[in-house]
């Protein structure tokens, strides 16, 4: 379902995350150094007795080795291939962490919306920015920052009152977790649309707005 490729032919050729394969710390570096995303280690997977769970210690963790490991994450973001570099080496198994309202804002739908949403797109000649899917069954769209502030007016003039389907946006202080990050015994989080030359510059929500909601309300 899901292709992996490592880079794009052109001059403007940029390295692509691989899918399967390549470590968290490979990955990081690639997202701080290629798309200039500030990047942070989160929590990780580990046994006790004998049991698969999160760092964090929760046996009722909601994302387990998916979710931030200290609660001055945010501060320790960082855009920097040397020091993400230095980050995942001393901690190989942390997940990929991105947060956002920064590069970019997630608009996170159901992944089936998110892919009809997809295929509206298309056939509309929109080019969406990449966009994740996730083992909880989200697919995350790549938006400017900012998109937080105009979903509820975007919505209502489409005729959706925000609470009405199931469309959230993560803006300021929130994140998302990358590929090739894994969550629980749930499996890892993947590329729907995998970062690119074509989708470097990313759309704004307005752009995007009306295939997600009308996606998202035929997936009621």
């Amino acid at each position: 379902m899901f292709i992996v490729e490592e880079t794009i032919a052109g001059p403007d050729a940029a390295q692509i995350p691989k899918q399967r394969g390549e470590s968290l710390l490979d990955a990081a570096v690639r997202y701080a150094e290629e798309r200039h995303w500030d990047v942070v280690a989160g929590t990780w997977l580990e046994t006790r007795g004998g049991v698969r769970g999160c760092s964090c210690g929760d046996a009722a963790c909601p994302a387990p080795g998916a979710h931030p490991a200290r609660a001055d994450w945010e501060g320790r973001a960082t855009g920097s291939a040397t020091v993400a570099r230095r980050m995942w080496q001393e901690r190989p198994e942390a997940s990929v962490l991105l947060p956002t309202g920064r590069a970019f804002d997630a608009v996170s739908v159901p992944e089936t919306a998110g892919f009809l949403a997809l295929a509206r797109m298309e056939r509309m000649g929109l080019t969406p920015g990449p966009v994740t899917v996730t083992p909880h069954g989200r697919a995350e769209f790549f938006v400017l920052p900012g998109a937080a502030a105009k979903v509820p007016k975007l919505l209502r003039g489409l005729g959706w009152t925000p609470s009405s389907i199931d469309l959230t946006v993560r803006g300021e202080g929130g994140f998302v977790a990358a590929p090739p990050t894994r969550v629980g015994c749930r499996g890892a989080v993947q590329w729907a649309c995998r970062p690119s030359a074509a989708n470097r510059w990313l759309p704004d929500v307005e752009e995007i707005a009306s295939p997600l909601a009308y996606a998202c309300g035929r997936d009621r």
